[in-house]
């Protein structure tokens, strides 16, 4: 008799971090439920890369939540505000920048959390990074661990006894640990997309934070990075 694997829920963007998560989840142990989120974000392309990630891993539950924060704006992801756009990964700053979006990782979690309790899953991925990362404070540990403790309190499961564990196995992690851990989980990063501004065909800027970083993490691992960009 075959015994059910655990269900965690995966945040899933189709980004380097987030797939690198599903893998990392997947060689865990755990029967991934995957969740996307369509907030009205400029490169929804990832959208597309997600589904194809989520396919290409065996995933059977894989939901997208559309949730179109550009009523809310405040963000250059989600309004019309141009986004930053450097010549080198060393002018990247380290304040937080105009891809902030705001509450954006609370908002996911919660989604992510509701979702648990109805699939009966007590673990949560999310690809948080507080090493190469553009500065978000939702990204740093400490608000990863308050998640716990409000999941515990939010939910009719945490009442009922349940403790729920915020897994962002990536919070430590340089961009080059990242996909190192990513190719050693089977992670083909070439359906991935991180690219905050591509282009109309979903060819990456390579000069926005996230195209920086991500080309950054790949020369340090010694891994071929496998982006389209534009103009190459």
């Amino acid at each position: 008799m075959t015994t059910a694997k655990k269900k965690a829920v995966v945040l899933l963007s189709g980004g380097l971090d987030s797939t690198t998560c599903l893998g990392m989840a997947i060689r865990a142990g755990f029967e991934p439920v995957c969740l996307s989120i369509d907030y009205g974000q400029r490169h929804a392309v990832e959208l597309e890369r997600a589904k194809a990630v989520a396919k290409a891993h065996g995933v059977t539950d894989h939901r997208v939540v559309r949730l179109d924060l550009r009523a809310i704006g405040g963000s250059s992801l989600t309004s019309d505000v141009a986004v930053p756009k450097h010549d080198d990964v060393s002018q990247v700053s380290t304040s937080i920048p105009s891809t902030y979006v705001p509450a954006r990782n609370t908002i996911f979690l919660g989604l992510a959390l509701g979702l648990a309790e109805v699939v009966g899953a007590t673990d949560l991925y999310i690809g948080v990074n507080a090493v190469d990362y553009s500065g978000y404070p939702d990204c740093r540990p400490e608000f990863i661990r308050a998640f716990e403790q409000l999941a515990t309190l939010a939910t009719k499961a945490g009442v009922e006894g349940a403790r729920f564990t915020v897994h962002a196995p990536l919070s430590g992690m340089t961009k080059a640990d990242i996909v190192r851990a990513g190719v050693a989980a089977g992670v083909d990063y070439s359906m991935t997309h991180s690219c905050y501004d591509p282009s109309v065909d979903g060819l990456a800027c390579g000069r926005c934070d996230s195209c920086l970083l991500r080309k950054k993490g790949f020369d340090e691992a010694g891994v071929p990075d496998p982006t389209r960009y534009v103009g190459r």
